[in-house]
């Protein structure tokens, strides 16, 4: 059995996954912004957003595949996450910039290339973390180590989500779109999450050592070489034997981020339209610039309301199951965005991010802690990535359709995305009673 460790071992472990969060929420909290700025119409909006998924689903299974099989003097999973961590905060010192690069092309599309390739760092990043934490820990410590990695999200989300407007309030930076520019503080945030993200990244890196394929093989009955051969067909193999458990879950994850999708992509304009009460296609006015600071720090509540729920998963988990911890938190999940339609006054905003919060942290610990267990050892790193898959085709769906929905079907309302993200949040909390989690049973009765 492999040795259990300590929570400083477990916090060092996932310490860049907190660097990762950073710069992805700050990308989360401004994209569409930035985007408008640049000129893209709200129906224009999701299809840029589809860089994410795109990438994602494409990245992932690869990245998690060659991870299986390389072994480096910095392990298997590290020499990923690095490289994916380096190229992600160029990409986020670029991205703001894109005005400069108009002499080529229009800046809208400028701010899209780099957005695709922050995209697609960020998943050659995020992969190997997570097989790293179901590599190193036993399977009665997932629950906790993933539910510790999602703390980590949530702190470097709340900072990442909130420095712009900490920025432009208390330190006197400008907000103001200056000739059609992203403004200074969101400017000079992207330059703070990139630096982060290196930080962290090069903490996990030197802290921790990765098992040798030695180590792993003595840990489970499962024969892990390190002269093991792999092809790259063998992708479509492992797709087509996923285990049961996963398969229940890809229906979990389908609504789950079909919903996170339409939040992310459609809360600011939905913000300043029916919340400030601002003209539709008024993207260059201080107020928008308002309502825009105003959603990363709501989008900081949830992502900080997610960091504390995180803590408390294990305990709830062990009263009432996993699976019926992760569909209570969807349903509160679903009740925030739902709660949003009759909101005026933007600081009641905050009451409806507390639900989402409890959604966001057991979507990010719960059906990995199910997951994991469920796994073979020597196909960690692959089955991770094919998970993907089912995190980034309802994005995809969403991105193709979502914006032409808002538009054609109501007028342009971005409200309605949010309401339908908060239905779909409903569905998954249902489907989730229906998965198979055999391992956390038998630990029960074991204990018992």
């Amino acid at each position: 059995m492999k040795p259990r460790f300590n929570i400083l071992q477990i916090l060092s472990l996932s310490m860049g996954f907190l660097g990762i969060q950073f710069g992805y929420a700050l990308q989360n909290a401004n994209a569409s912004r930035i985007l408008q700025t640049f000129g893209a119409d709200i129906e224009q909006l999701s299809w840029f957003w589809l860089a994410a998924p795109i990438t994602g689903m494409i990245i992932q299974p690869i990245i998690g595949h060659y991870s299986d099989h390389t072994w480096t003097k910095l392990g298997r999973r590290r020499p990923f996450f690095l490289i994916g961590a380096m190229l992600a905060a160029v990409s986020l010192i670029l991205m703001p910039n894109a005005g400069a690069f108009t002499s080529f092309l229009p800046a809208m599309f400028i701010g899209a290339g780099f957005l695709m390739i922050m995209d697609a760092s960020f998943n050659v990043a995020m992969e190997p973390f997570r097989a790293l934490v179901a590599d190193m820990l036993p399977a009665d410590q997932s629950t906790l180590g993933f539910s510790i990695q999602t703390f980590l999200i949530g702190v470097g989300a709340v900072i990442g989500s909130w420095l712009p407007y900490i920025m432009a309030r208390w330190l006197g930076i400008s907000k103001v779109s200056i000739n059609g520019s992203i403004p200074d503080n969101v400017v000079f945030s992207f330059y703070i999450g990139a630096a982060v993200m290196i930080v962290t990244i090069l903490w996990t890196v030197f802290t921790t050592k990765e098992y040798s394929p030695e180590e792993l093989a003595s840990f489970n009955t499962e024969k892990v070489l390190k002269q093991e051969k792999s092809k790259f067909s063998d992708i479509f193999k492992d797709i087509a034997a996923m285990p049961k458990t996963m398969k229940q879950l890809g229906l979990v994850q389908f609504f789950s981020w079909i919903a996170l999708f339409g939040m992310w992509v459609f809360t600011t304009p939905a913000v300043a339209q029916h919340v400030y009460g601002l003209a539709v296609a008024d993207t260059k006015s201080v107020l928008y610039q308002d309502a825009g600071n105003w959603v990363g720090i709501i989008f900081g509540v949830y992502n900080g309301v997610a960091m504390i729920y995180a803590l408390l998963l294990p305990s709830i988990a062990h009263l009432i199951g996993r699976k019926m911890t992760h569909s209570l938190s969807l349903i509160a999940g679903a009740i925030g965005l739902l709660s949003i339609y009759f909101i005026t006054n933007p600081t009641n905003l905050i009451y409806s991010m507390i639900g989402v919060g409890m959604a966001w942290g057991s979507i990010l610990s719960m059906p990995y802690a199910i997951l994991a267990p469920a796994l073979p050892v020597r196909k960690m790193g692959i089955y991770m990535g094919i998970f993907n898959i089912f995190i980034t085709i309802p994005q995809i769906i969403n991105g193709i359709f979502g914006g032409m929905i808002v538009k054609r079907f109501f007028d342009s309302q971005a409200i309605f995305a949010l309401i339908m993200s908060g239905c779909f949040l409903l569905i998954a909390a249902i489907s989730v009673l229906w998965v198979e989690d055999k391992v956390h049973d038998e630990l029960v009765s074991t204990k018992s």
